[in-house]
């Protein structure tokens, strides 16, 4: 009797052990098959991230040089407190985006050219404030400068 004991016990052993095998073997291909599935989504999405950041870096850019060509443009037509506020967005966010640092959309060759338009920003929120029609050419320059920059070396 002690034989057949033994052999009652290692039968359901074994049975058990090629269950566990199994479970793993299973485990492992549904792991392979999620995986197969997951990498080239995911580098899809890196691609599209990429694209999405591009592009917001650009419609930045140009909502900027849009505030600045706003301001223009409602000086010369003598509409002076839409051109202050819109000089006024201008300079606050271009300040914001330059504070950013590295993570700004600007490279740092463009940011050392924009740098010196600050140095025109209160006259020419006075200018408009008083709305002297001078106002107009120094935004026009300002716009000029700005499209300059933003031309001279390409945004990464």
């Amino acid at each position: 009797m002690s034989s057949a004991n033994q052999n009652d016990a290692t039968i359901p052993n074994s049975g058990n052990s090629t269950w566990r095998r199994r479970l793993i073997v299973y485990a492992a291909v549904l792991l392979v098959v999620f995986l197969v599935g997951l990498v080239p989504m995911w580098l899809k999405s890196r691609t599209y991230a990429r694209d999405r950041d591009a592009a917001q870096s650009s419609l930045q850019i140009s909502n900027l040089q849009n505030l600045l060509a706003n301001s223009a443009i409602d000086s010369r037509r003598g509409e002076y407190e839409p051109a202050r506020q819109a000089a006024s967005d201008f300079f606050t966010k271009l300040g914001s985006e330059m504070a950013r640092g590295s993570d700004s959309v600007f490279n740092d060759a463009q940011r050392d050219v924009l740098r010196p338009m600050f140095d025109k920003r209160d006259d020419t929120i006075t200018l408009l404030a008083r709305s002297d029609p001078a106002s107009a050419d120094r935004l026009v320059d300002l716009y000029t400068k700005y499209r300059q920059a933003i031309a001279s070396a390409p945004p990464r």
